[in-house]
């Protein structure tokens, strides 16, 4: 699993003749640190890296709102109708995203969003993303103590105050688990940003990577670097939150 991530790391410090030597060298020699500081020159890569990190917030953060007040709902509030709204939410996880792409790019262009960021964050909040918030929140709250809930409706709480002051803090690890699995999608797609984004200051990372292949070959030291670039953001939230994202994976039934 660690020899991708060990060949990424080390291609980027090559120069561009010692790539595909064989056998393979996983130690540079020399080491060349300028592959960076080509990649920061050759292309506003500050920019594509500010698209990335406002977008994956902004869609991470609403993902987390909107997916805990519907887990919320189906989890505690009966109503007529519950199994069935959240079977047919969950049914749409199952439409794989090319099918529903021609029809979602006509739609964006008839209220005017293409070439906006307008479909990168609200598209995976409300769609297959959200559902998948939704459920993983819904499956937390299950295990929560009615009693809990109960006590607070004594007390003359509302259900907006139970689920604001009392559900959601409980649910800290099935929260910290969302997060990541929404920000690591968000990060990472690659889909969306090419049928909705042309205008290149609107380009995120993943997209802005392809920027390094042309019809002369890829600059695979150029690519591999910026790619550790995008990387290492990922990791430092991962590791920083492995283990509540563990513990979240457990409780929420997501654990076989």
């Amino acid at each position: 699993m660690l020899i991708p991530f060990l060949w990424m790391i080390s291609t980027s410090l090559k120069e561009p003749a010692k790539i595909f030597v064989f056998p393979p060298e996983f130690i540079p020699s020399p080491v060349r640190f300028e592959n960076y500081i080509e990649v920061l020159r050759t292309i506003p890569f500050h920019l594509f890296y500010f698209n990335s990190v406002y977008i994956a917030a902004v869609v991470t953060c609403g993902t987390i709102f909107f997916s805990s007040l519907a887990g919320y709902a189906f989890a505690r509030i009966p109503f007529q109708g519950r199994n069935l709204v959240f079977l047919a939410l969950l049914s749409t996880m199952m439409i794989p995203t090319e099918v529903t792409a021609i029809p979602m790019f006509l739609f964006m262009r008839e209220i005017g969003w293409i070439n906006t960021h307008m479909p990168l964050i609200v598209l995976p909040i409300f769609g297959a993303g959200g559902v998948f918030g939704v459920f993983v929140m819904r499956q937390f709250f299950l295990g929560i103590p009615k009693e809990l809930e109960e006590a607070a409706m004594i007390d003359g709480c509302s259900r907006l105050r139970i689920y604001w002051r009392i559900m959601l803090p409980l649910a800290a690890p099935a929260v910290a688990t969302l997060t990541i699995f929404t920000f690591l999608t968000s990060w990472n797609d690659f889909f969306d940003p090419l049928i909705f984004i042309s205008d290149r200051k609107l380009m995120t990372l993943p997209l802005a990577l392809s920027l390094f292949t042309d019809e002369a070959g890829t600059a695979w030291h150029h690519l591999m670097s910026a790619s550790v670039m995008a990387t290492v953001p990922l990791l430092i939230v991962f590791f920083f939150a492995q283990k509540q994202f563990i513990e979240g994976v457990a409780m929420t039934g997501l654990k076989e």
